[in-house]
């Protein structure tokens, strides 16, 4: 039985195949045991009744026989068997002549054979009537059998969809009444209570990770306010060299990077986000601009050739903070796994792709990539690996659908769809 399948269908069919072994071996035992009954019954009735006639005959007696009945004998010349009864043991058998079949019971006297021969088609007949309500019955039970097993599945499983469904609702995690006091003390009761442990300990980890987020967001926001106010106050200053005005830049971006990052985290720490209306988000052209500014030097520095393309215009509007994180991250990581050709960030109607011309990642990696703390044999920078998790994260949390994929001849391709299907 396969162990996917619904539990209320697997004891209806549990309960089915039970009635079916269970009647279909009744049914076979009783076929068995009336024509083996039948059989000997009819070889006593046939052996006491040539008895009676090989009697009449030594007397001179007339013959009286039952309906269907015939005696065939060497003895008496009007009583000759035909030759097909010729090969008959002595004892009880059958004969099928044709379509036709008899029983036969011959009984030897005298050096002479004697035959009883009955026509079976009113054995037959009766035989097929039992089979008939043998049959009808076995069916029935099977009918029977299902309708039963539907209506004990349907109480037997009322209680454990009932759970099901309040388990499904979540409401335990905001801290709502216990599920076990609705349940007896059975299994379904300390499977309830299994689940309110789990809920309990579940709502205290979002409650914990709220307040950190939180905490973490306050404790950081102010540093990284000032350090973005000292630089700008450091870039206003005269007598600044290049190489220092270089540091000061990377600062500065930096510090913005943390506070956008710190943002993403509160944001994802929220509820699932919604469609943004027209003019209160941005479009992806606007953000493709702003991180091509960013990322379009550093690539020039690691002597990697960076373009951004457009194949098909998309007007619609996203929420700020996690489209430039995801496409921000995207081009980071393509920037750390690739040494040497171009990486490019191509927009389309609905989504952007990042293609750069890296070693590629291995199929057997493919599967664990967007998983914290992991990252590829070839990476460089000193990275830990969390940077396609947040992607991850964050395309889930607004129902984008990110993939990767190979491109050739070598490299690979990451897509971000943001209005899949």
């Amino acid at each position: 039985m396969n162990v996917k399948q619904p539990l209320k269908q697997r004891i209806i069919v549990a309960f089915v195949l039970m009635t079916l072994f269970v009647s279909g071996a009744f049914s076979i035992g009783i076929v068995q045991i009336v024509h083996l009954v039948e059989e000997h019954l009819v070889s006593e009735d046939m052996h006491s009744e040539l008895e009676a006639a090989m009697d009449a005959l030594g007397t001179g007696q007339a013959l009286s026989l039952d309906k269907g009945k015939q005696l065939y004998t060497e003895a008496a010349p009007q009583f000759l068997p035909p030759p097909e009864f010729s090969a008959v043991t002595p004892g009880f058998s059958e004969v099928v002549l044709g379509d036709q079949a008899y029983y036969v019971y011959r009984q030897d006297r005298d050096g002479s054979a004697y035959l009883m021969v009955q026509d079976q088609r009113e054995f037959e007949a009766r035989e097929q009537l039992l089979f008939d309500v043998v049959l009808a019955c076995f069916l029935g039970s099977l009918l029977i059998a299902w309708g039963l097993g539907s209506l004990l599945a349907n109480r037997v499983m009322q209680p454990v969809a009932l759970l099901a469904d309040e388990v499904r609702s979540g409401a335990r995690v905001q801290g709502a009444e216990q599920l076990a006091k609705n349940y007896a003390d059975d299994e379904v009761g300390r499977l309830a209570e299994a689940f309110d442990s789990t809920f309990e300990q579940l709502r205290r980890s979002l409650e914990r990770e709220k307040l950190f987020t939180g905490d973490v967001s306050h404790e950081l926001r102010t540093p990284l306010m000032v350090i973005g106010t000292s630089c700008e106050l450091l870039a206003q200053s005269p007598g600044l060299e290049t190489k220092q005005q270089e540091q000061l830049g990377r600062i500065q971006r930096a510090a913005a990077e943390m506070l956008e990052l710190v943002e993403t985290l509160l944001m994802l720490a929220r509820e699932r986000g919604t469609m943004v209306e027209p003019g209160c988000g941005i479009t992806l052209a606007q953000v493709a601009r702003e991180q091509s500014e960013i990322w379009g030097g550093q690539f020039a520095s690691h002597h990697i050739e960076y373009r951004s393309t457009v194949e098909a215009e998309d007007d619609r509007y996203y929420q700020p903070t996690f489209l430039r994180t995801v496409m921000s991250n995207l081009l980071r990581n393509s920037l750390h796994y690739t040494e040497e050709g171009r990486v490019d960030l191509v927009l389309f109607d609905g989504g952007f792709r990042v293609e750069d011309t890296g070693p590629g990642i291995a199929p057997e990696q493919q599967s664990r990539l967007f998983e914290p703390f992991q990252r590829g044999s070839n990476a460089r920078g000193e990275g830990l690996g969390l940077g396609l998790s947040l992607v991850k994260r964050i395309c889930d949390h607004q129902g984008w659908l990110v993939s990767i994929e190979p491109a050739e001849p070598r490299g690979c391709v990451f897509k971000v769809d943001l209005n899949p299907g």
